[in-house]
């Protein structure tokens, strides 16, 4: 077991990767990941998708077979990734078993064409939740006004969810409260509070924002992405220190666990491992692209844990301020950028998954 790695889990943080192929599933490279480098979770998304079905022959059987079956499209891509992510929490099983269903998840995205869709985003996290039949599945909807709403009633129907797509302090206390609602709702109703879910704040894509927009003497030294991280978790750890939340525990519900998302170094000039050492804080996820994983396992170091204060977060947010950065504003942009990224990437991914059904159909009539 990777030392480092495991430096982590001691902390009280659960190291999951951001990545999945079937290749990996196959060679039992996860295997691995979760044997050797403490590996207890997985996050996908459509980029993700969209290169491992694109770029590679591994699901070119399975595509074939739907397509002769007359599958197509959407249908088509959630049959693929539900046998992935399947498999992927069938191996996540025991660390979930383990801690009672804090850790052990997989996660799938809803449809990125669902982003203004309420009601098309409760429909079909049911339907993906359902499909894969397994209780470490994870359905992410991303955390926008529209989104709020789906969240709230997917988790009230007992669905568990991924929020995704949130860049500020604000939007995760959106998702939260969404969350806090359903809970209350299904204590209510009488129904088990226990319904998991996590609230996944993006770190790295705020620095890759501001890069231009600064004093070249400046970037080294400033960190927006890791000062926006360190309010938001400041605001998690008062919310579960609230009165409201200590109500929902002592009845037996479980807290939104705070994911760190999107923590793979994007300056080429940067430390690699900077931000997975600098979020680690307890009762928080950290899912991790696989370079960073590994270079983590390689040199990573792990030293004290995030201010539950926030540290110097506001001294740092308030010199962006005065450079001209309007923080708000950018965390909306960076929310409907990334949703805007997810669409082009579906689209892709719909158009190589037509493509390899076309050329199946073609070597069937030969």
């Amino acid at each position: 077991m990777n030392a480092n790695t495991q430096a982590l889990h001691a902390l009280g943080q659960s190291l999951w990767l951001d990545n999945i192929t079937r290749t990996m599933l196959d060679d039992g490279t996860l295997a691995r990941y979760i044997a050797d480098l403490s590996v207890t979770g997985l996050t996908s998304n459509p980029t993700i998708f969209e290169h491992a079905i694109g770029h590679g022959d591994a699901y070119d059987e399975q595509i074939g077979e739907l397509a002769q079956a007359g599958k197509s499209g959407e249908e088509l891509f959630f049959a693929l990734a539900i046998r992935d992510l399947a498999r992927a929490a069938d191996l996540f099983r025991p660390a979930h078993d383990a801690s009672g269903g804090v850790d052990g998840w997989a996660s799938l995205e809803v449809s990125p064409l669902l982003v203004d869709d309420t009601a098309g985003s409760i429909d079909a996290a049911a339907r993906l939740h359902a499909a894969a039949a397994r209780p470490n599945l994870f359905i992410k909807i991303p955390g926008t006004p529209a989104g709020a709403k789906a969240i709230e009633e997917s988790v009230f129907a007992g669905v568990p969810i991924n929020v995704t797509l949130l860049f500020s302090r604000e939007q995760y206390l959106a998702a939260a409260d969404a969350y806090l609602r359903a809970i209350e709702r299904r204590l209510e109703a009488g129904r088990d509070p226990r319904v998991a879910s996590v609230a996944s704040l993006f770190v790295s894509r705020w620095d890759v924002a501001v890069k231009d927009e600064v004093p070249r003497e400046q970037r080294n030294r400033l960190g927006i992405g890791i000062a926006i991280a360190q309010r938001t978790y400041r605001a998690y750890r008062e919310l579960l220190a609230s009165p409201r939340w200590t109500r929902l525990a002592q009845a037996g519900a479980r807290p939104q666990r705070m994911l760190w998302a999107s923590t793979g170094m994007k300056d080429p000039d940067g430390r690699d491992t900077l931000y997975v050492e600098t979020l680690a804080a307890p009762d928080t996820v950290d899912t991790m692209p696989e370079k960073t994983l590994l270079a983590f396992a390689e040199h990573g170091r792990v030293g004290p844990p995030m201010a539950v204060d926030g540290g110097d977060a506001e001294r740092t947010i308030a010199e962006f301020v005065r450079l001209g950065i309007d923080i708000d504003a950018l965390a909306v942009r960076l929310q409907k950028e990334g949703g805007d990224a997810f669409k082009k990437s579906w689209s892709s991914l719909l158009d190589a998954i037509g493509k390899k059904s076309a050329q199946t159909a073609g070597a069937e009539s030969r």
